[in-house]
């Protein structure tokens, strides 16, 4: 992260952008971007019990199921959508959308009910909603367990976001094969599978090809514009700041609905604020995180819990600016900086260690 600021100086300096909007978006990555370093040092430095992080977002998810049925039906029955606005707002932020409160939203394109809880829109809440699913699965209580993967499910098909529900589908069955990896009888299965797969594929290509098409084709004008503000800041990339970036965002023209450049992608955004530097800034730890946290889940459930979180961010980064909503999915930083200090105790003490198992995680 500290090599995101040094991008962010040198092309403030390249654009000839000014000291006071230097010093503002250096505030703005004080903000998002450090956030993302500064939880999972807080989890892997302090005395944080991963078990405390999990019960807590298993009260939230009670919390928030028991407020679903008042929220539902304020939707149905057209109550004010804005409940107020956070008067914090007078010091300034990214948006007004960041300090207001909705009851529900109603979809432009259709009409339709969303609902986006405490988030500033409603894919971030489905991103939460994922969060809350892959920390319940590490819950010690049976009843909070399956408790806080209902009230996931139910944010998820709320927030109406096709990235959340989508993850909802891939994100079990990946962990249980992540958990079985080293298991001869996974590997033999999954090369009878490979075998069957390579035999279908054109079958296969064509469900794939007709997936992505109604996918796409659930909110069109959502994906009209997303892969229209990536084109624009792919090419305003390669042509005009392909190392360090343009510095900021620059609003987009009517055709993607005034979106800034570098928007609704992480990547995307990425390369047009800071160029290759920034992108290489985060794809770096967050490789080396799924690859060394994919080891350790093969020993221990904090392992399989860090994976988890890496591969919801991976996941939300070609969807969402990840740094902007660092202050929401914090409790999922923590608990992935206690995996990487979990993961140098392995490493030095592996011959004392055991297995720990997902009930004795979570025990107080």
């Amino acid at each position: 992260m500290l090599a995101m600021l040094a991008a962010l100086v040198i092309a403030h300096a390249e654009w000839d952008l000014g000291g006071p909007q230097t010093l503002k978006s250096a505030i703005g990555w004080l903000k998002g971007w450090a956030l993302l370093a500064m939880f999972p040092l807080a989890g892997a430095c302090l005395a944080i019990r991963p078990a405390v992080v999990v019960r807590a977002s298993s009260w939230f998810a009670v919390q928030t199921l028991a407020l679903i049925p008042f929220l539902f039906v304020a939707g149905l029955a057209h109550l004010p959508q804005r409940l107020f606005v956070s008067p914090v707002s007078v010091i300034g932020g990214p948006g007004p959308e960041f300090f207001s409160v909705y009851l529900y939203t109603v979809d432009p394109s259709n009409g339709g009910l969303r609902w986006q809880f405490v988030a500033p829109w409603s894919p971030a809440a489905g991103m939460l909603g994922d969060m809350i699913f892959v920390l319940a699965g590490f819950e010690g209580r049976g009843w909070l367990r399956w408790t806080s993967r209902v009230a996931a499910v139910l944010i998820c098909l709320m927030t109406m976001s096709r990235m959340a529900i989508l993850f909802l589908v891939f994100y079990p069955p990946l962990m249980w094969c992540i958990a079985r990896a080293t298991r001869p009888g996974l590997q033999a299965a999954l090369g009878v599978v490979s075998l069957g797969g390579a035999l279908s594929a054109a079958w296969i290509e064509r469900v794939v090809s007709d997936s992505i098409a109604a996918f796409r084709g659930a909110r069109a004008d959502s994906t009209r514009v997303r892969e229209t503000l990536g084109r624009m800041a792919l090419e305003r990339w390669r042509l005009e700041a392909p190392v360090f970036g343009h510095g900021v965002v620059t609003p987009g023209p009517h055709l993607v609905e005034y979106m800034p450049i570098g928007s609704h992608h992480t990547w995307y955004g990425l390369l047009y604020v800071k160029g290759m530097v920034g992108l290489l800034a985060l794809a770096l730890p967050l490789v080396w995180s799924l690859i060394e946290l994919l080891l350790l889940a093969q020993k221990a459930a904090i392992g399989r819990l860090g994976f988890g979180v890496v591969v919801l961010l991976g996941f939300y980064s070609g969807g969402e600016n990840l740094e902007i909503l660092s202050y929401l999915f914090w409790p999922g930083m923590l608990v992935l900086g206690s995996a990487h200090a979990a993961c140098r105790l392995y490493a030095d003490r592996s011959h004392l260690m055991p297995a720990v198992t997902s009930a004795q995680m979570v025990r107080p």
